[in-house]
């Protein structure tokens, strides 16, 4: 029997990596290509002029007559158009679904969750979800859940950094704060209740570390590259393996957590997934998984947008808390659409082509092309909101001071068509109540807050380095009789916070 040293396997392995990827290359449909944008995204020379990949994008697109952009070498197609993004979610739905090739990469991660599937096991998921956002119980069990986790978690954490005068990541305080109001209103958990091997901050570090090496995976040029990683289990892909376990172990331990309390009757949605598929642990780990990404990055990146902006805009800050105290709540809502327009915590979502077809503005899009769609630039495109883009302007919004939606398909946060985000107004209720709590209590100084915005890499929009802040208390809530009030219009009146907790 012949024996192997560790230089022969070394061998071995790069030359069947060679090959392997030598081979990938051959097989290759996609063009090589010199053009500008090809030869930039390539090499990587777009760095030195932009901080992030999105603000090249968005530049690309708004020099683009069409709104519409190609990046041959990995045959993607991106564009900024309405009337493109109408025609991809709505008109020709079907034949721009999410496709294999996507959820091969997400796979691992999202598994057979909603974000991840086409067909009919998202259109299960869809409904089931659907039934139970739309229904009056869930909407007042959910809203008494933010409010207990803002005047019971958030703000004593917020007002304990006052009383020291340190500085605080809101980025990690928003998360925390968001993790437990998905726990309660998407599993009926709470955090404490949860055995867990390793303390969250660790669940948290894997759940980023997941997020940007699966989103890594989608900006590959040779997706070879990254399959022969995870075949070998080395490098980026053996992080994202180790990653992926924890956050599955996180899951199984919600499903365990769920099923020990009982789940008949219960108003969460892990609740009423399990009356329907009890006995698919795989399916339900998914599921959890997803959710845990909306509830939990989306809805914190949204939030600390929002400060952020504020925090660049003093005289838009001081307007929301005179706004606030008069109980103006339409221009709170401008506010946070502006805010979103700016900064959505999902900055670009992807299609596949099924079959050959010409979008609205005369582009030619070959079958198996990547379609991707951008909300972050088309937040910046002129051709869509003036030449004030750039402008944190809440105003945009008002129609004689009452707010006035926009066209999804022009402003696609939360997606628009057959897609849409089923939690929209949910994420909208719980951003409205956190800020009229935070700006109420507290003035909020972020620590150069004009420096450049830099995005980790990830599935959700992250701010590299976080969003840190010093505050102070707010004369708008200084006595505690002034802060019931301001808490009891938080509410609506709930008189019980725990209205709806599942038992």
């Amino acid at each position: 029997m012949v024996e192997f040293g560790i230089g022969q396997l070394a061998f071995v392995f790069f030359s069947f990596a060679a090959g392997f990827l030598a081979f990938a290359l051959l097989l290759r449909k996609r063009p090589c290509c010199c053009c500008h944008v090809c030869r930039a995204y390539l090499s990587g020379s777009w760095a030195a002029e932009f901080d992030n990949l999105s603000d090249w994008y968005a530049q690309l697109l708004r020099e683009s007559p069409t709104g519409t952009v190609h990046f041959h070498v990995i045959g993607k197609t991106v564009t900024a158009n309405p009337a493109n993004v109408e025609y991809i979610l709505r008109t020709r739905f079907d034949n721009f679904p999410k496709g294999e090739p996507f959820s091969a990469i997400l796979g691992d991660l999202l598994g057979r969750g909603i974000f991840n599937v086409d067909g009919d096991a998202w259109l299960f998921q869809r409904k089931m979800a659907s039934l139970a956002l739309g229904s009056v119980n869930v909407r007042e069990y959910a809203s008494g859940i933010v409010a207990e986790e803002i005047s019971c978690g958030m703000l004593p954490q917020l007002a304990a950094a006052t009383d020291t005068g340190s500085a605080i990541d809101l980025q990690v305080v928003f998360r925390r704060f968001t993790f437990d109001v998905i726990c309660r209103i998407s599993f009926g958990l709470e955090r404490g209740c949860l055995e867990l091997p390793v303390p969250m901050g660790e669940f948290a570090a894997a759940f980023d570390s997941a997020s940007r090496l699966s989103a890594m995976r989608g900006t590959a040029a040779v997706p070879a590259v990254w399959k022969l990683k995870r075949l070998f289990n080395v490098g980026s892909e053996r992080e994202l393996r180790r990653g992926i376990s924890m956050i599955k172990n996180l899951a199984e331990e919600v499903i365990r957590q769920r099923r020990k309390l009982g789940y008949d009757g219960c108003h969460d949605l892990l609740s009423r997934f399990m009356s329907s598929v009890e006995d698919d642990e795989e399916y339900l780990r998914d599921i959890v998984v997803s959710f845990l990404l909306a509830g939990r990055d989306a809805v914190a990146s949204a939030l600390t947008g929002l400060f952020l902006l504020l925090a660049r805009n003093p005289q838009v800050a001081e307007r929301l808390q005179q706004e606030i105290n008069a109980d103006g709540g339409d221009y709170v809502q401008a506010a946070i659409h502006e805010s979103l327009r700016l900064y959505p915590p999902v900055q670009f979502d992807s299609k596949w082509c099924v079959e050959d077809d010409v979008l609205p503005d005369g582009t030619f899009v070959g079958q198996g092309t990547r379609v991707m769609y951008h909300p972050y630039a088309m937040g910046r495109m002129e051709s869509i909101w003036g030449a004030d883009f750039a402008e944190f302007r809440p105003e945009r919004w008002l129609r004689g001071n009452k707010f006035t939606a926009e066209s999804l398909f022009k402003y696609p946060v939360f997606q628009a068509g057959h897609r849409v985000c089923l939690g929209k107004e949910l994420a909208l209720a719980e951003m409205r109540m956190v800020a009229i709590a935070v700006l109420k209590q507290f003035e909020v100084d972020v620590v150069d807050a004009n420096r450049p915005v830099k995005f980790a890499p990830g599935l959700i929009s992250t701010f590299s380095g976080g969003v840190w802040a010093r505050l102070a208390g707010c004369d708008l809530c200084e006595d505690e009789e002034s802060q019931k009030d301001c808490w009891d219009g938080l509410t609506r009146g709930k008189s019980d916070k725990r209205r709806g907790r599942a038992s």
